[in-house]
């Protein structure tokens, strides 16, 4: 299942030294706006370890995670649904992601420029999410001229779609997002043609700096209001030291966490972010585990067997005939597969069973 997630957010608040930190991979990552013109994809694995409790489990050769592509979109603007700071050019890229990863400066420092001259989170999430609103509005609004033939001669399908595109409509004219029109599974497939912006997941990474004078600390009123919006909106959101994580890239275990003390810096946001936008889609996993390879599938929460199994072959939805199934856990303290089944952890289920978070599977078709 390819995963892909954007990462937007005013210029210099923190996105290309964040997506360098997810990724390991190089992008400019200047102090000036619009320094990335091209979106960077980068293939981030998604930590897990219970993948690699299973990879020792079965002395496996090849031990493959599940993953999250995240996309590097080039700063907003106010102004960019008309176009301002090649708004358009970036409001189209985010419309080929699945989910948003808005970030947010909650660090002040002199010596990195900000689009509006001061640090002001709520302020900053007004900006980009109005700008997502009107380019909202205006593709919502040309549908609604287009569909209006179908619905004068009656077509029916045409008029759910418009009674759909009305209701949307409604919201974003008060500047709120299409996720506010509470509409069904049915209303929401219809729009999925269009793209909106503002009916994908959004989480909100705040960006903060070690050393420096940060509003998590502060916990001023701008930092209050910024509590207070993201538990109205009931949005998730996470805390990262995009510079201090840029800077241990290159690390890992023991050494990494030593140099992350060094830099003033106590928690790893990275990992928590991936698992978040990992979430924030409704992807959970699925393991196979065996000599040749241990790998950890992704799919979307509450699939049956059969619709689970396309993650490893689309004929596998078809062909399914059974499929055996122990919990991650409950196989390591059996110590093997034959004592599983000794005790009755190995489980055959059917067409109808709904995988789990964590199920170790072999697909019998």
């Amino acid at each position: 299942m390819q995963i892909s997630i954007g990462i937007v957010g005013l210029p210099n608040v923190g996105k290309s030294t964040l997506f360098n930190a997810l990724t390991k991979k190089s992008v400019p990552a200047e102090n000036y706006p619009f320094c990335t013109i091209d979106p960077s994809v980068g293939v981030v694995p998604v930590p897990d370890t219970r993948l690699y409790q299973l990879a020792a489990f079965s002395k496996t050769q090849k031990t493959v995670p599940a993953i999250v592509e995240f996309v590097d979109i080039a700063g907003l603007v106010k102004g960019a649904s008309e176009g301002e700071g090649l708004g358009n050019k970036f409001l189209s890229h985010i419309r080929e992601v699945d989910a948003i990863c808005e970030v947010v400066r909650i660090f002040e420092d002199s010596n990195v420029i900000h689009v509006d001259g001061k640090i002001d989170p709520v302020s900053d999430i007004g900006v980009i999410n109005l700008e997502l609103v009107l380019a909202d509005h205006e593709t919502v609004s040309k549908r609604l001229g287009t569909i209006e033939k179908d619905v004068k001669r009656g077509d029916k399908e045409a008029i759910k779609v418009k009674e759909t595109l009305d209701k949307v409509v409604k919201v974003l004219e008060k500047g709120q997002l299409a996720t506010d029109a509470e509409l069904t599974d049915e209303e929401r497939f219809s729009l999925k043609s269009l793209a909106l912006l503002t009916l994908k997941p959004i989480m909100y990474v705040l960006n903060k700096k070690a050393g420096g004078t940060n509003l998590d600390e502060l916990k001023d009123s701008r930092w209050n209001a910024l509590m207070d919006f993201l538990k109205t909106s009931k949005a998730g959101y996470c805390i990262v030291d995009a510079g201090v994580e840029h800077e241990l890239k290159d690390f890992e275990g023991e050494e990494k966490e030593m140099f992350r003390s060094e830099l003033g810096s106590n928690d790893d946001g990275i990992n928590t972010l991936i698992k978040k936008g990992y979430d924030l889609l409704g992807l959970e996993t699925f393991f196979t585990t065996g000599e040749v390879e241990t790998r950890a599938w992704t799919i979307a929460k509450n699939s049956t067997a059969p619709i689970a199994g396309t993650a490893i072959h689309n004929d596998f939805k078809d062909k399914f005939i059974r499929a055996e199934v122990i919990e991650w856990n409950k196989l390591l303290e059996a110590g093997s597969f034959g004592s599983a089944r000794e005790k009755g952890w190995l489980r055959t289920e059917g067409k109808e069973y709904v995988v789990h978070d964590g199920d170790v599977m072999e697909f019998r078709v």
